[in-house]
């Protein structure tokens, strides 16, 4: 039986989610056209080129993402399936940081993470957790934690008949869910959420949990990395220290609340645009999950991330000098017509296939299965409770938004 449902100031919530302070204009936030027809292009002109995603969609203003800008450095982007697969597979030749991280004698940060670890190092401690976030633990995610957000949060609006599902649902529940798992209360969690361009802020609500929790462990996550041993390469064990749990704690924050949010954003719109394939769900639970897995392959909400080449190699037919930068479209290659039939359908009807929507190889995205969840039990449990749920018909209708940070604009819905 999980904790007693938070109560939300739904205010506050609007305003800590606030669409227009998050997709942010440093990653192509204000892009409003379809990204995916130049992507298709360039995929079929070569599956890696000289330059970036952007660059060479023919964009000229720079942005600031995962391995941009980098002035001083050669630039590279694959566009093929076969391209981005290689590239996930092969981290000793396309590293995840341009420097060696310190996150023994360094300050918690989250490049001073799992983020930017390689080889046995990122084995070493991408072990300690690994086991929290597989497929078997989902249900203790989802006990624990996500019913009891999913959940109130639909009580703030359930007898109104209305609501904007974008801030007042989506981008609410990874947020909450991950900081419930730390033991943050609500009214602290939304000064996480506010915070999360400051780290500082955020240590000085987490340090003190930390603490608590190495004298009287708890059943969260916080207790599950304090009683974490790390063995090093002479079979040493010792536990964490407070940096590595805090680092930890911070990417989980910085990589899932965005994410999630957003992709369940993108879910929901496709559905809600298309009120067959919507109909289909609510009739057949089973298809939730092709449904869910069909957004991420089709429109993932970071289309875009990089690695460091580590040295001169011939790759698909181009020269990578050692220390260039290789930009991952794996967008374009979710929507691979070598490995798709039709890829630019939302088709619920698809074999399901992997995807390189949460990575591929040593580095694939740890809380996939967590993201998973909190998405399934949270478009569920609006078909339970919110009978006629459609788009409302006054309103503009979602569309996507964003280049390396893609989502949909505000979703207003009608119901009951």
């Amino acid at each position: 039986m999980g904790p007693t449902k938070p109560m939300l100031d739904l205010e506050r919530v609007r305003k800590v989610f606030d669409l227009s302070s998050n997709y942010l204009v440093a990653t192509g936030g204000n892009y409003r056209d379809d990204p995916y027809p130049v992507w298709h292009e360039l995929r079929a002109q070569a599956p890696v080129q000289a330059g970036k995603v952007h660059e060479l969609a023919g964009i000229t203003e720079d942005f600031f993402f995962h391995g941009l800008p980098e002035p001083d450095r050669p630039h590279f982007s694959a566009f093929s399936w076969d391209a981005c697969q290689a590239i996930y597979r092969d981290d000793a030749t396309f590293s995840s940081s341009p420097v060696a991280v310190d996150i023994k004698g360094g300050e918690a940060g989250v490049t001073n993470s799992l983020l930017s670890m390689g080889g046995s190092e990122h084995r070493r401690y991408r072990g300690l957790v690994q086991s929290s976030f597989g497929p078997a633990r989902a249900r203790w995610w989802i006990e624990n934690w996500i019913e009891a957000t999913v959940h109130a949060l639909i009580d703030c609006f359930v007898e109104r008949g209305t609501a904007e599902l974008n801030v007042e649902f989506c981008a609410a529940i990874p947020v909450l869910t991950i900081t419930s798992s730390f033991g943050v209360p609500v009214e602290q969690a939304l000064d996480i959420r506010e915070s999360l361009s400051r780290p500082d802020e955020i240590l000085r609500i987490l340090q003190p949990i930390v603490a608590a929790r190495r004298d009287q462990p708890q059943d969260d996550l916080i207790s599950v990395l304090v009683q974490s041993e790390l063995t090093d390469e002479e079979g040493r064990a010792q536990r964490l220290t407070d940096a590595e749990i805090l680092s930890f704690s911070l990417l989980l924050l910085a990589a899932g609340s965005g994410t999630t949010w957003k992709q369940m954003g993108i879910t929901l719109a496709a559905l809600l645009r298309r009120p067959a394939r919507l109909q289909a769900v609510r009739d057949d639970r089973n298809l939730l999950k092709a449904a869910i897995e069909e957004s991420v392959r089709w429109a993932p909400t970071d289309p875009m991330f990089s690695r460091w080449v580590t040295e001169d190699v011939d790759f698909f037919g181009v020269r990578l000098p050692e220390g260039s930068v290789m930009h991952i479209c794996l967008a374009a290659a979710n929507r691979d017509p070598q490995r798709w039939d039709h890829p630019d359908e939302f088709d619920l009807a698809r074999p399901i296939r992997p995807h390189l929507a949460f990575g591929s190889g040593p580095h694939v995205c740890i809380g996939q299965h967590v993201a998973r969840a909190e998405m399934s039990v949270a478009i569920a449990a609006l078909l339970d409770r919110l009978p006629g749920l459609r788009l409302d018909p006054e309103g503009e209708p979602p569309a996507l938004v964003g280049y390396y940070e893609r989502g949909a604009t505000a979703i207003p819905v009608v119901f009951g």
